[in-house]
């Protein structure tokens, strides 16, 4: 219940974020928090980049190891993404009228939330590139490959 209480805290404080089902997707990041690693930060959104579809509901998480992003789905399974900070690129802050998008650009892919309120969006930025720059440090540079 721990990645739970820290989306509704987020929820709490950003009431304007559009999210459901919380408790589910919570329980798929629990599910794959490895014993040693601590939760940091965490935030719901839809795991999409389009405003207008509000019911793709996912969390994201900031533990001290790597970012996760995890949603339950209605039909039986879910989806969970674990990126650590040598996959890990930049981030991109979209700010509407009421809602801001992020797009949290990997190697691999680039990991959209949207309906996230507006006033989050510097929260969120700081303490995910904060994080992940200080993560990268530990990781060798990658240049020479």
């Amino acid at each position: 219940m721990k990645t739970y209480d820290k989306v509704k805290a987020f929820k709490e404080k950003y009431p304007g974020t559009i999210t459901w089902r919380i408790k589910k997707h919570c329980n798929v990041v629990d599910k794959h928090i490895n014993p040693n690693e601590e939760l940091l930060y965490a935030f719901a959104g839809q795991l999409n980049d389009n405003p207008l579809k509000i019911f793709d509901t996912g969390v994201i998480v900031v533990t001290s190891e790597r970012l996760i992003v995890a949603q339950n789905y209605i039909w039986p399974g879910y989806k969970f993404v674990s990126i650590t900070p040598d996959m890990y690129n930049d981030m991109t802050i979209k700010s509407g009228i009421l809602w801001g998008t992020i797009g949290i650009d990997t190697i691999k892919e680039t990991v959209w939330v949207s309906d996230v309120a507006k006033k989050s969006m510097p929260e969120v930025e700081t303490i995910v590139t904060t994080f992940m720059q200080e993560m990268k440090k530990n990781y060798p540079d990658r240049e020479g490959l």
